[in-house]
């Protein structure tokens, strides 16, 4: 069993392609060997902490019947598979004989033996009719064996895999699937041609992180430009802008203090701190050249104390109500906590 919440497996699925969190996939072209290899990585996986719901796609199980003709009575009584395999079919699945019409509606008209007989599975209930009008049972040239095949063949890029679910319990998904990496790579021996990859929420994490990537970057970028064009001088956007890697130090001390790694979240949360930390600098130098230009302030020290303690009321209690707005997301331990408590912390 997988327990998750059914919107958080629906979203999953559709995303991904795998219900669970995340999704380890053996590729190779073996199936039987692809299965063993399956087993023996999630009885691994199993002893990672936080790993759970630990389950190996089901591909094998499908009950079968094989019928095994021997060629050489074929030839001997001049049959071919082709007309025994079509007899067989129309055995025990079934074989259109023709349509019936009722009105405005068509049914197929199917001939098949009765449940009895298809229960049984006996070939010697069937016979073939030679060419010389004589006829002999089936099981004279055919044998019956049963076994378990594939339920399902999965593919992804042209190439035969098998999955293994994996939740997250009590852990994000980054360091659980740095410390899985870590297991497989110095325990499981992979053959030739033989590869693993993975996938679920973790894949969706490396897209954005390599989009964050991107995105952190031209974002400081832009604010830097808007701090230029906005007060004309390069001085006053350079000053701005030192407070940005200054206002980092306290959301990765945050991140330390609580024990969590950077995630995407964490990114996005040091974004708005950016914008925080960007907004309470353009306050402060504005107030600063008003007390210059407007009220006759000229020594820089008297204008750097007395506008800092009266922008200092404003500055905290804006940075106040925001901390305690995030307070019950940092807090918080319900669903979706592990994505709202990085951002809120930072």
């Amino acid at each position: 069993f997988e327990f998750t919440q059914p919107i958080q497996l629906r979203f999953n699925e559709l995303m991904t392609g795998a219900k669970t969190d995340i999704a380890v996939k053996i590729f190779g072209e073996d199936p039987a060997l692809l299965h063993d290899l399956a087993e023996d990585a999630a009885r691994l996986i199993r002893q990672v902490e936080g790993a759970g719901d630990v389950k190996v796609e089901q591909t094998e199980g499908l009950p079968q019947l094989i019928v095994r003709f021997d060629r050489q009575k074929l030839a001997q009584y001049g049959l071919d598979i082709e007309t025994l395999n079509q007899i067989v079919r129309a055995a025990y699945a079934g074989e259109k004989a023709g349509v019936i019409f009722e009105n405005e509606r068509k049914f197929d008209l199917v001939l098949r033996l009765q449940r009895s007989s298809r229960q049984e599975l006996d070939l010697s209930n069937l016979f073939v009719r030679l060419s010389n009008g004589r006829s002999i049972p089936l099981s004279e040239v055919a044998q019956t064996v049963f076994s378990e095949g594939p339920m399902q063949i999965s593919r992804e890029d042209a190439r035969r895999r098998i999955s293994i679910g994996i939740n997250v319990r009590e852990r994000d998904v980054a360091s659980l699937v740095t410390e899985i990496r870590g297991t497989l790579d110095q325990s499981l021996a992979l053959p030739a041609g033989y590869s693993i990859k993975y996938g679920g929420q973790f894949e969706n994490l490396e897209a954005a992180r390599k989009r964050l990537v991107v995105a952190v970057p031209v974002a400081l970028a832009l604010i830097f430009l808007l701090l230029y064009f906005t007060f004309g001088k390069l001085k006053y956007a350079l000053m701005i802008f030192s407070a940005v890697p200054l206002s980092a130090i306290g959301g990765i001390l945050a991140l330390w203090l609580r024990g969590m790694p950077f995630s995407i979240s964490a990114g996005v949360g040091f974004i708005a701190l950016f914008g925080v930390a960007v907004l309470n600098g353009i306050v402060l130098i504005s107030h600063f050249n008003r007390m210059r230009y407007e009220e006759g302030y000229t020594d820089i020290r008297e204008v750097v104390l007395d506008g800092g303690l009266t922008r200092l009321r404003p500055v905290i209690m804006t940075a106040t109500v925001a901390a305690l707005g995030f307070l019950p997301m940092a807090l918080s331990s319900t669903n979706g906590a592990e994505v709202q408590k990085p951002l809120a912390t930072v």
